[in-house]
């Protein structure tokens, strides 16, 4: 078995790999972002479009600079260990990327039902002026800060 059909079968494996993960992050993805963004289906389709689009270039770029390796002639097995191992790389790389990609999406929901559950102020609305502490009510700011005097003792 020659290097350039290991080479070959890498990257038909691994593309494969990653356009099927892609689909799924896609789908599930858009589903989930569609719950968050209270159905807007065009943000959704943005962002899950700007997800995956980053998942591919970051996957297939480690794909490509992993292809190579050293050695020019390789027997069948050797050629099936390297496969086994490249594959295993991508397939560890795939499995994080999607792990990234879902907690990215996890705190933009989290965001956003943050703001969402935060009542924003009337347009044009004047912020209501700071009232001052009454004096009866306790010390004042500048006393609450300073350290207590030290108590005498009877001796």
């Amino acid at each position: 078995m020659t290097i350039v059909v290991t080479y070959l079968a890498y990257l038909l494996i691994s593309i494969g790999l990653t356009l099927l993960v892609g689909r799924v992050l896609s789908r599930s993805g858009r589903l989930f972002l569609l719950d968050v963004l209270d159905g807007s289906d065009g943000a959704a389709s943005g962002i899950s479009t700007l997800n995956v689009v980053t998942f591919y270039l970051i996957s297939l770029g480690f794909v490509a600079l992993t292809m190579r390796t050293s050695g020019g002639s390789v027997t069948a097995r050797q050629a099936i260990e390297l496969l086994a191992t490249k594959i295993g790389e991508v397939l560890l790389v795939l499995g994080a990327l999607y792990l990234a990609s879902i907690i990215v999406l996890i705190r933009l929901r989290r965001r956003l039902r943050a703001q969402a559950s935060t009542p924003a102020p009337p347009a044009g609305a004047q912020p209501a002026p700071a009232q001052k502490p009454a004096s009866s009510a306790g010390p004042s700011p500048s006393r609450a800060l300073r350290p207590p005097a030290p108590r005498r003792t009877a001796q």
